[in-house]
């Protein structure tokens, strides 16, 4: 908070004794040693500034976490970057110069392999949240599945339900704050009897829970429950 507001000194201090904490995060993406003379090293000393400025602990994240995540994106766009630069030249010396070219594949292997996996645990991040939401209202993951409507039609019918539910302030607040689904309150909204409401109550209340979070592969599946 400090440095947010402007203490230029503390900063400079604190980057400078996670200096081995960025060298390490940049070295886990470029896969060999980093100096403090590389580029990519510079890259890493940038985005850890970034992250200083634009962390904030109400996200629930811890500052390294964040800045983990910070450098190692900014030196992947920076791999990148300077990888479509050389294509043209690389294309021209593939036959005169194949350890080069080998390296290129290899860093590019490297940058693909490193996003897959990093998208595999944001994946497992967010299920074991919506897991934990899910319980809150007494529900698990296993609910959502059993529960989904088999048709698509229906699905498509309660995805709306729920989207109507969040988009009413004191719905709503009914539904986060005495953990249940407003019936009776729907009823008088929607075209859909309250029997239909009720046999899809898990499900509406699993697929709110989706909208109304920051549930970034979640809300691919509505999305294409939605365009089926």
């Amino acid at each position: 908070m400090k440095i947010q507001q402007g203490d230029n000194s503390l900063r400079n201090d604190t980057i400078e004794s996670f200096k081995p904490f960025i060298a390490k995060t940049v070295s886990s993406v470029c896969k060999r040693y980093i100096y403090e003379s590389d580029d990519e090293f510079s890259i890493g000393m940038i985005a850890f500034n970034e992250a200083i400025e634009k962390y904030s602990p109400e996200k629930g994240r811890s500052l390294l976490a964040f800045a983990e995540t910070l450098v190692k994106r900014r030196v992947i766009d920076y791999l990148r970057s300077q990888s479509k630069q050389k294509e043209v030249l690389l294309d021209l010396s593939m036959n005169d110069d194949n350890d080069q070219s080998q390296i290129y594949i290899d860093n590019e292997n490297s940058i693909n392999e490193y996003e897959m996996q990093k998208e595999s645990e944001r994946r497992r991040e967010e299920i074991q949240l919506y897991i934990s939401h899910l319980q809150d209202f007494g529900l698990s993951f296993e609910d959502l599945v059993e529960s989904s409507p088999k048709h698509a039609d229906a699905r498509k019918g309660a995805i709306m339900i729920a989207k109507l539910l969040m988009e009413d302030d004191e719905l709503k607040e009914i539904l986060f704050a005495k953990k249940r689904l407003p019936v009776k309150q729907l009823e008088g909204k929607v075209e859909v009897s309250r029997k239909t409401i009720e046999r899809n109550r898990k499900y509406i209340i699993a697929v709110a829970i989706i909208i109304n979070g920051d549930f970034l592969y979640l809300n691919d599946y509505i999305k294409g429950a939605i365009d089926e």
